[in-house]
């Protein structure tokens, strides 16, 4: 008897499945860093404040990308030639926007001229705020320059057109550009397209001083 319930549990338990093979513990992968961009250079900038009759100007001038106008600029303001000087032009637009304008004006305080830096070599434009050198051919820029209110891109270089070198932009002190654009001019002053754009009077520039 005990040998036939033995052929029948025998029987009985290979008609069973087999239980199943316990899992194999699945390895959890590492977490992946996520990449971090590397932040994009920024050019190195010289500040320089404007201390003007009708506030102050901050500037932030590009010594990498337009290092030769800079260069030109930072001169004449470690000289202090421009302690004393005026913005003596405000050019508007018919959109509102425009341009105002200083300079040197006593030849005995000029450098030479500087090599043209355009605008399609520095990436520099003459957006609102921008800073600009006056000249008249390519390489006669000194002493002169100007500051944007508004977009200017009329200015920046292209095929067959040199346009003008901007070497910075405002940082501080829009609201003392707009106010010096919305001066008073003289409809008599001025030779050319500057006639009717002469500040009368002009806005004097106090100091101009590395920060």
């Amino acid at each position: 008897m005990t040998s036939r319930f033995a052929l029948l549990a025998s029987l009985a338990l290979m008609g069973q499945a087999a239980p199943p093979p316990a899992a194999a513990p699945q390895a959890v992968p590492a977490p992946v860093a996520t990449p971090v961009p590397a932040a994009t250079p920024q050019p190195a900038l010289v500040m320089v404040r404007l201390v003007t009759s009708a506030g102050p100007i901050v500037l932030a001038l590009e010594k990498e990308r337009a290092p030769i106008t800079t260069a030109n600029f930072l001169r004449y303001v470690d000289a202090k030639r421009f302690d004393g000087i005026s913005f003596y032009r405000a050019m508007t637009t018919e959109w509102g926007g425009g341009l105002i304008q200083a300079g040197v004006r006593d030849t005995a305080k000029l450098f030479p001229p500087i090599r043209h830096e355009p605008t399609d070599k520095t990436g520099v434009k003459h957006v609102e705020g921008a800073i600009s050198m006056a000249r008249n051919a390519p390489g006669s820029a000194t002493a002169d320059w100007s500051i944007m209110v508004g977009d200017m891109s009329g200015l920046d270089a292209k095929p067959g057109e040199p346009g003008f070198a901007a070497f910075g932009h405002v940082v501080e002190g829009m609201d003392v550009v707009r106010k010096i654009l919305a001066s008073p001019t003289s409809r008599t002053m001025g030779v050319g397209i500057m006639k009717g754009q002469m500040l009368q009077p002009p806005v004097r520039i106090v100091s101009a001083r590395r920060i």
